[in-house]
């Protein structure tokens, strides 16, 4: 392949390639389609309309591109190759470039620890918080739309902390919009059908259980799942009532993007009170046309330089050996890196799928907790269209398909007052199951059962088709394997601890590891401060604990977890006649 035009016109794509170095269009071919970001390849359009693929090296080497996202694009790791056998050594080694990750390696330099490296699969920083390009405004520019992380949630409060992540945000002046998610229309497939009342029995059901939440952990109650506890509520739809459904998928699957029958009552309660009750109810969709990222972005560039060799992009980890005197992470590229401590901040997803090998194998006390823990995902689906056919006075349209739930039940306008205005946008959010489903399914397929859908919604209305669509597909994203984390029921904070703990030299952070705050992005942030405050009081010998822990170094373990039955309570008494088979 060469690196010229046939015609040898190289000038015509310099605004194409150019762009490359905007975050905003870094995941977008000519043709609107998405490419991974696995930063290898750039696209170009020839004159003919085919589509070819340059080497990113050499386009740097031209026009002089040396960042994305405002740092260093620097794809190889600067010293240790596979053909010399030496590895590139450095006191801690981060892995993954997420919020986790900058905020630990951000907590390390205020600690006067400068000797880190950032090890991030992806060709930019952010993690999950990512974005792309996305249709067109009226001047030919894109608009650019989050894939993952939309909204700062939990802000607004008066007499309580700041979220850090609304902090974040107006440090770095993020354009957010304001989400009312009371502001509801409601449809099924004959169109246009109020049944808003239901969100008034759902909301007076949960009134009545909140109580019982808090007491789960309070008293050291049976945990039960979302499901059970709002039936004692007065909260049981019908699995033939689509609308009530429609409802409870909407208030209860999505915060946690799982079956309410999987989530526990008790640590979604404390997660709920925590974030909204702690730092406000609001919730603020991010508009912002940098991205969510830029405030990750943002931090990062408070101690790294512009083309800075501890920032290592497009460089994925495939095996971690550890031990209590050191880690050692070995590259696909052949490269290796030697740390004397090292912070794992992969998503739960990538740790359940062994997308990387540990040697030794991790602990089973370690090994449960990771598969303990569930991955949710929550895939949002963009379409552009030519007009905006839906009402322009609401932020969300409920959908209860009449025989299949959580099928395309949500969608919500971008084009609502405050936000992308004028831009015809309109999203729809499928998770768990049915989010699965749409990852096999093509565009083309995807986009037809949803146009479907609409037609339901608006009977009458001639619908076109829309002019941009897509999704992301997390579950086939090597670096991510899914959205974010949840609290099943049926599992103990001591098995969270474990998910936690380090094991010898090599520790762990992330939202996941989050017990106030998993699934949240400011979970991530406590998480990435509190672990890189602790490795660097290991090297400095003393101890630093931002959350008041008692105990300095290594982080509690439980080898053992005991359930809630002895055996010597498998009685007649208690309807357990015989003891146990075995």
């Amino acid at each position: 392949m060469t690196n010229e035009d046939d015609d040898g016109t190289l000038g015509r794509y310099l605004l194409l390639l150019i762009n490359l170095s905007d975050p905003g269009k870094s995941n977008l071919d000519p043709t609107g389609k998405h490419v991974a970001s696995q930063g290898s390849v750039a696209w170009l359009g020839l004159k003919s309309g085919e589509i070819k693929k340059w080497d990113n090296m050499y386009l740097q080497r031209l026009l002089g591109i040396t960042t994305l996202s405002g740092l260093a694009l620097q794809g190889s790791v600067a010293q240790g190759t596979a053909q010399t056998g030496t590895c590139r050594h450095t006191t801690v080694a981060i892995l993954g470039g997420g919020m986790a990750g900058i905020i630990a390696a951000q907590a390390l330099h205020n600690q006067s620890i400068s000797d880190f490296v950032i090890v991030e699969y992806q060709d930019r920083i952010g993690g999950r918080v990512n974005h792309t390009a996305f249709g067109q405004k009226a001047d030919g520019t894109p608009y650019v739309v989050e894939l993952g992380a939309y909204w700062v949630q939990g802000a607004g409060g008066t007499n309580g902390p700041v979220n850090p992540i609304w902090t974040l945000a107006q440090k770095y002046n993020l354009t957010t919009a304001l989400s009312d998610f009371t502001s509801v229309q409601t449809y099924d497939h004959t169109g246009a059908v109020d049944y808003t009342y239901l969100f008034d029995e759902y909301n007076a059901a949960s009134d009545k259980v909140s109580e019982i939440g808090s007491n789960i952990l309070k008293d050291n109650l049976q945990d039960m799942n979302i499901r059970q506890a709002m039936a004692l509520g007065g909260w049981k739809p019908k699995v033939d009532d689509m609308a009530a459904q429609a409802v409870d998928w909407l208030r209860g699957d999505v915060e946690s993007a799982s079956p309410v029958g999987e989530s526990s009552f008790g640590f979604s309660t404390s997660a709920g009170a925590f974030t909204f009750g702690q730092f406000g109810p609001n919730n603020f969709l991010v508009t912002d046309p940098r991205g969510y990222s830029a405030i990750i972005e943002g931090e990062a560039a408070t101690y790294l330089k512009r083309n800075d060799t501890r920032l290592l992009l497009n460089t994925q980890v495939t095996n971690i050996s550890y031990s209590d005197t050191g880690v050692t992470v070995h590259n696909r590229d052949g490269t290796c890196i030697t740390a004397d401590y090292a912070l794992c901040t992969f998503s739960l997803g990538v740790l359940q799928n062994q997308a990387v090998a540990f040697n030794p194998e991790l602990p089973m006390w370690k090994r449960t907790a990771i598969q303990k823990f569930t991955m949710g995902t929550y895939t949002k689906i963009f379409m552009q269209f030519n007009e905006a056919f839906w009402p322009a006075d609401s932020q969300n349209l409920l959908y209860a398909s009449p025989d299949r739930r959580g099928y395309y039940p949500s969608f919500q306008s971008l084009d609502a007052p405050g936000f992308l205005e004028g831009s015809n946008i309109l999203f729809v959010t499928v998770l768990a199951e049915e989010a699965y489903r749409v990852e096999r399914l093509s565009d083309e397929e995807t986009q037809t059962e949803i146009m479907a859908v609409l037609r339901q919604m608006f009977p009458g209305t001639r619908i076109p088709e829309p002019t941009a669509f897509f999704y992301p597909r997390w579950n086939k994203a090597e670096w991510a394997y899914g959205s974010y984390s949840n609290w099943p029921l049926g599992t103990s904070l001591e098995m969270h601890q474990n998910l936690r703990a380090n094991t010898s030299r090599l520790w762990f952070a992330g939202e996941a590891t989050s017990s106030q705050y998993f699934g949240f992005l400011h979970g991530a942030w406590f998480e990435g401060r509190e672990a890189g405050a602790q490795i660097a009081g290991l090297i400095q010998g003393h101890c630093t604990n931002v959350t008041g822990e008692e105990e300095c170094g290594g982080r509690k373990y439980h080898e053992t977890l005991a359930g809630t039955t002895p055996s010597t309570a498998y009685t007649v008494e208690n309807g357990w006649p015989g003891g146990l088979p075995y």
